[in-house]
């Protein structure tokens, strides 16, 4: 006899709880039809910057914005037992549209943050669906897996008056629900800021059968802070520091402030701003996109924080090379994956290298320097180092100075 597959999909289809989750609205006072155009503009990107993406139903900069800092504020107002959480958001074609690592994330705590909304965008229902669905069939975990699904708690729909406006994953603190877990700080900042949500899916973690062969785990923990020359505000400090073992690593509030004085300084001048701030092992620390940037300059943003970082110079170092000698320097730059538009500068505060930000203004031809440096000044002052153009121009065919 054959035995037929039932696609996953298929199988999931029937699932009452991820009919629930597909089906169930937030913020719910329309229902039947033209859900699109009843999607209230303070949540998305609308007007002229709506018009150049061609898209009214995508989440805007300042939804995603409070969305992210409720759940930061939920997490400091419980106090740090409940750990800190990265929070990233994404539209529905999978782009950033704001990101927010708290002080003392590793490496896997930022990283499932983005896979979980990836999971959940793929899906279209919350990351726990497939959490579940491995608990009570494990065999079904090798073909998510395989499918690009990470079976986590903590990725949300962003849905209102049943329209799909966006994403949110949560990473970084181990799930003790009901207390407190990723998916939590999610749907409460949901709640707080979009309004009445979908009830979480029942957690059946505990439904799993205790591992016969489980071995304690070593703990390598210190509560050692590592010591710093700088202002605490300008890095990771305390149990935050401790926990990654680095006192010279940006904190998420200088990164915020970087971002929003570039912000300020684009909107001036009726311009948009694509901003990554990085720290010095390349992990994202915070991601912003104002409402009408083209996914194009999102990505030549982290380009720009990614060559910066590794060179230790600003790109517009490989801008001005690439004009002076450009057989030699595109030569070299293939070789390296350096990225020769300017907007990219290492973030060096008292002489000591902390991060890096790249930037990409639409809107404002040869602005993306000015906005990176803007931000620059509005974090650190004078301590910040900063390109500087005094030096004489080398001579037309000289080769790159490396």
């Amino acid at each position: 006899m054959r035995v037929t597959k039932v696609p996953l999909r298929r199988r999931l289809l029937g699932g009452l709880a991820w009919r629930l989750a597909l089906l169930s609205g937030g913020a719910m006072a329309l229902g039947g039809a033209a859900f699109a155009q009843n999607v209230p503009q303070k949540f998305v990107v609308s007007g002229k910057a709506a018009e150049k993406t061609h898209d009214f139903t995508t989440i805007n900069l300042a939804t995603s914005e409070r969305i992210a800092e409720s759940c930061e504020e939920a997490v400091i107002a419980k106090g740090n037992g409940r750990g800190v959480h990265t929070i990233t958001i994404l539209d529905k074609d999978g782009n950033f549209v704001y990101m927010d690592r708290m002080d003392g994330q590793g490496y896997v705590n930022i990283i499932t943050s983005e896979m979980k909304a990836r999971t959940t965008l793929m899906g279209l229902v919350p990351s726990k669906t497939w959490a579940n669905l491995i608990i009570h069939n494990p065999t079904e975990e090798p073909e998510l897996i395989q499918l690009g699904y990470y079976p986590v708690s903590g990725g949300l729909p962003i849905i209102v008056n049943e329209q799909l406006i966006g994403v949110i994953g949560v990473g970084g603190y181990p799930p003790n629900p009901p207390v407190w877990s990723d998916e939590i700080c999610a749907h409460g900042a949901l709640e707080k800021v979009i309004g009445t949500v979908p009830p979480l899916l029942e957690d059946i973690r505990q439904q799993r059968t205790p591992n016969p062969n489980a071995v304690p785990v070593p703990r390598f923990i210190t509560t050692t802070t590592p010591k710093s020359t700088l202002p605490s505000e300008d890095v990771v400090g305390g149990a935050g520091a401790a926990k990654v073992f680095d006192g010279n690593q940006i904190s998420l509030a200088a990164a915020k402030k970087i971002a929003r004085a570039c912000r300020d300084w684009a909107a001036a001048k009726g311009a948009t701003e694509a901003a990554y701030v990085v720290d010095t092992f390349g992990e994202l620390v915070h991601v912003e996109r104002m409402d009408g940037e083209i996914p194009e300059e999102l990505r030549t943003a982290l380009l720009k924080a990614q060559t910066s970082l590794r060179e230790r110079l600003p790109t517009s170092v490989n801008a001005a090379q690439l004009k002076n000698n450009p057989a030699g320097f595109v030569r070299s730059a293939d070789g390296f994956k350096w990225f020769a538009e300017p907007g990219g500068i290492p973030i060096v505060v008292d002489g000591q290298m902390i991060g890096a930000v790249g930037v990409t203004v639409g809107g404002a031809a040869g602005g993306d320097e000015d906005c990176a440096i803007a931000g620059l000044k509005a974090a650190f002052g004078d301590s910040a180092t900063l390109p500087n153009y005094t030096p004489a121009t080398p001579a037309p065919g000289a080769a790159p100075g490396r």
